[in-house]
């Protein structure tokens, strides 16, 4: 699903008119439109589903339905408003790269996408941790390279934390989280 969400993020870049080609500023403009919607739906996916119901719900701005297209929801406020900030600091190019090195990613690729067998030859402690309700890096996926170091005998340190907010959780002042981080941190000789 990532490199979905990603490749519906790159198409609104892409196929913005202002994006020339990714010479925009050789135009003196930049692909507003573009990063806009690929903000928004790149922020959809940094919440969970249970995160977004509470913060917003079915809540509308101005307490009832207007049948128009215009922003009627506090959501697509909500998504708007990251868009446009979005796309007034962040280079289309750089975010089309960067979500293409994410998609790239994948550290069996080299090993016939034997997992265990690309950590073979790691030497150092690892601490994985995940949320429950992060989809974008669910906690199956991080259990797959805690099996895959165990199972070469590494030392690695796992904990799944139950956090409603979803991918963003590792941003937000979650205090198992941190408490785990800092613990783990006062254990690494300098």
């Amino acid at each position: 699903q990532n490199i979905a969400f990603n490749e519906v993020a790159r198409q609104a870049i892409l196929t913005d008119p202002e994006f020339h080609g990714g010479h925009y500023y050789e135009h003196g403009v930049v692909p507003a439109r573009g990063l806009k919607l690929a903000r928004m739906v790149g922020h959809i996916t940094y919440l969970s589903d249970d995160s977004m119901a509470e913060k917003f719900g079915r809540s509308l701005r101005h307490g009832r339905n207007t049948y128009s297209y215009d922003v009627e929801f506090e959501i697509e406020s909500y998504l708007r408003y990251q868009g446009d900030k979005f796309a007034g600091y962040f280079d289309a190019n750089t975010y089309l790269l960067t979500t293409k090195a994410l998609d790239y990613f994948d550290p069996a690729f080299e090993y016939g996408g034997n997992l265990d067998a690309a950590l073979a030859r790691a030497t150092a402690d690892f601490l994985v941790v995940s949320f429950t309700t992060d989809w974008r890096f669910s906690p199956a996926r991080s259990r797959e390279i805690v099996y895959a170091l165990l199972h070469n005998k590494r030392n690695v340190s796992y904990a799944e934390i139950d956090c409603p907010a979803g991918h963003d959780s590792f941003l937000l002042d979650e205090t198992r989280y941190h408490k785990l981080l800092s613990a783990w941190f006062d254990r690494i000789e300098v």
